[in-house]
C-alpha cells in the first residue's frame, strides 16, 4: 500500500495528496448532516435537540485539537529529518494525552450536560432529547480524540487516502445504524434520538478499530508505554506550545462566527435563509482551499524538517499559484451561475436577489481565503505558529466581526455587507501572510533540533 517514499519529500505531489483530503473533508461534512437529514423525516424537534447538543460537544472537543494539530507538525518535521527512532514516542505521547483529556471532557459532559444545555436556552421540549444524545455520544469521545491523532499520523506519512476511506466507512456505518434504529429492524425499540446517538458512537468505535489496525499494519507504528519512562516532558512541552495557538485560533474563530451569525439573525428571515444557501454554495471552494492547504503543509513539514527551506519556499509559492487559479475558476463559476443555482434552494425572488449579490462578493472572499489557508497552513508546518494565530485573532475580530456590524447594520448593506467584511478579513490576512512568507520570517523556526 505504498503511496510514495516518505524519505524523499520531493516525490510528494500536492495535487495527488489533496484529492483524498478533499473527499475526506466532504465526507466528514456529510457525516455531520446525516443525523439531521435522517431525523428530519422522523421528528423535527429531535433535529433541534441534536443540533444544540452538537454545538456544545463541538465546542468542547476543540480541546482535542491542541495535541492533534501539533502532532501533525512534529510528525512531518521529524519524518523529514529522518528521526524515525523517536516516532513511536511521539505517537504514544499524543494518543495518551488526548485519551486523558477525553476522559475529562466526557466527565464534564456526563455530569453537567443538563445545566450546560439549560444555560444555552435549549427549549424544554428539546432538553430531554439533547441531554440523552450528548450523554451517550459523550461517553465515546475518546474515539474522536484518538481518530484525530491517527488522521494526522496518516496524513503526515503521505497516506491521505486512508483518511478518505476512514470517513467513508464511518459515514456509511452511521447511515446504516440510523436507518436500523429509526426505520428498520430496531425501530421497535423506540430509541429515536438515543438510537441515533448509539449509531454515531458505534460507527466511531469501528473507525477507531480501523485506525489502530492501519497504524500497526501500514504505518508500522507502535504504541509503547515504555517510551514514556522517563516521561518526555520536553516533547509534551513542544506539543502544547505548538497546539495551543492553533486551538486558540479555532476557538476565537468559532466565537466570531457565532457573533456574526447573531448579527445576521437580526436582519430577518430572508437574510438568515439566504446566508444558509450562500454558505452551502461556497462549501466546494472552501473545501478545496482547505485540501490544498493541508496537502501543501505535508510537503512543507517534511522539507523544513529536512532543513531544505529553499525548497519549501518555492513549493509554497507554486502551490499557492495553482490553488488560486483553481479557486478563481470555482468561485467564478459560483458567482456566474448563482442566479440559477439559488433557484434550486428557493423560488423567493428576494432571497435570490440577495444571494446573487452575496455570491459576487464571495468570489473575492474565496480568493482571499485560498491565499490565507495555503500560506497559514505552510507557516504552521514550518513551525511558525504564533504569528498567524495572533494575526487571525486580531483580523477576525477587528475586521470581520466589527465591519459585519458596521456595513451590515449601520450602512444597511445587510447580508452583502457581512460578506464584504469577511472578504476584507480574508484578503488582508492573506496579503500579510504572503509578505511574511516572501520575506522569510518563518525560516529557522523548525522544531527539530539540529
Amino acid at each position: 500500500m505504498e503511496q510514495t517514499k516518505i524519505d524523499d519529500y520531493k516525490s510528494f505531489s500536492v495535487f495527488k495528496l489533496s484529492i483524498p483530503i478533499f473527499f475526506q473533508m466532504l465526507l466528514s461534512m456529510c457525516l455531520g448532516y446525516t443525523d439531521t437529514i435522517m431525523l428530519s423525516h422522523f421528528d423535527e424537534n429531535a433535529v433541534g435537540a441534536i443540533g444544540n447538543a452538537n454545538h456544545l460537544t463541538g465546542f468542547l472537543v476543540l480541546a482535542f485539537s491542541i495535541i492533534s494539530s501539533s502532532t501533525g507538525v512534529i510528525v512531518a518535521q521529524y519524518l523529514g529529518a529522518k528521526r524515525k527512532h523517536q516516532m513511536n514516542q511521539i505517537y504514544t505521547l499524543s494518543i495518551f494525552f488526548n485519551l486523558v483529556l477525553s476522559v475529562f471532557v466526557s466527565a464534564v459532559i456526563f455530569l453537567f450536560a443538563r445545566p450546560l444545555l439549560t444555560a444555552m436556552k435549549v427549549p424544554r421540549m428539546m432538553l430531554e432529547d439533547s441531554t440523552s444524545y450528548i450523554k451517550i455520544t459523550g461517553m465515546f469521545l475518546f474515539c474522536q480524540a484518538i481518530i484525530g491523532i491517527f488522521q494526522q499520523i496518516f496524513v503526515c506519512n503521505g497516506k491521505t487516502n486512508l483518511c478518505m476511506f476512514l470517513s467513508m466507512g464511518i459515514s456509511i456505518l452511521n447511515i446504516i445504524g440510523n436507518w436500523c434504529f429509526l426505520y428498520g429492524p430496531l425501530k421497535f425499540l423506540n430509541f429515536a434520538v438515543k438510537g441515533v446517538a448509539l449509531s454515531t458512537s458505534l460507527s466511531q468505535i469501528c473507525g477507531t478499530v480501523f485506525c489502530i489496525i492501519v497504524f500497526y499494519k501500514v504505518i508500522g507504528g507502535r504504541i509503547d508505554l515504555k517510551s514514556l519512562n522517563p516521561f518526555p516532558a520536553n516533547l509534551l512541552k513542544k506539543l502544547i506550545q505548538l497546539g495551543i495557538p492553533t486551538a486558540g485560533e479555532n476557538i476565537f474563530y468559532t466565537i466570531s462566527q457565532i457573533i456574526i451569525t447573531t448579527i445576521i439573525n437580526t436582519m430577518g428571515e430572508v437574510s438568515i435563509t439566504a446566508k444558509v444557501y450562500c454558505s452551502t454554495l461556497s462549501l466546494l471552494a472552501m473545501t478545496f482551499s482547505n485540501a490544498a492547504g493541508g496537502a501543501t503543509a505535508i510537503v512543507i513539514g517534511h522539507a523544513t524538517g529536512a532543513g531544505d527551506e529553499d525548497y519549501a519556499y518555492r513549493k509554497v509559492l507554486q502551490s499557492t499559484r495553482n490553488a488560486m487559479i483553481a479557486s478563481f475558476i470555482i468561485a467564478g463559476l459560483n458567482a456566474l451561475l448563482s442566479r440559477f443555482t439559488l433557484t434550486l434552494f428557493s423560488k423567493n425572488p428576494e432571497i435570490i436577489e440577495i444571494g446573487k449579490s452575496v455570491m459576487i462578493v464571495a468570489f473575492f472572499l474565496e480568493l482571499g481565503r485560498c491565499l490565507n489557508i495555503v500560506i497559514i497552513r505552510s507557516l504552521r508546518a514550518a513551525g511558525d505558529v504564533l504569528f498567524p494565530t495572533v494575526l487571525g485573532m486580531v483580523s477576525m475580530w477587528g475586521i470581520s466581526v466589527v465591519f459585519s456590524f458596521v456595513l451590515g447594520k449601520i450602512f444597511n448593506l445587510g447580508l452583502t455587507g457581512v460578506w464584504i467584511a469577511m472578504a476584507m478579513d480574508e484578503i488582508i490576512r492573506g496579503i500579510i501572510v504572503l509578505i511574511r512568507w516572501i520575506k522569510g520570517s518563518w525560516r529557522g523556526k523548525s522544531i527539530v533540533n539540529r
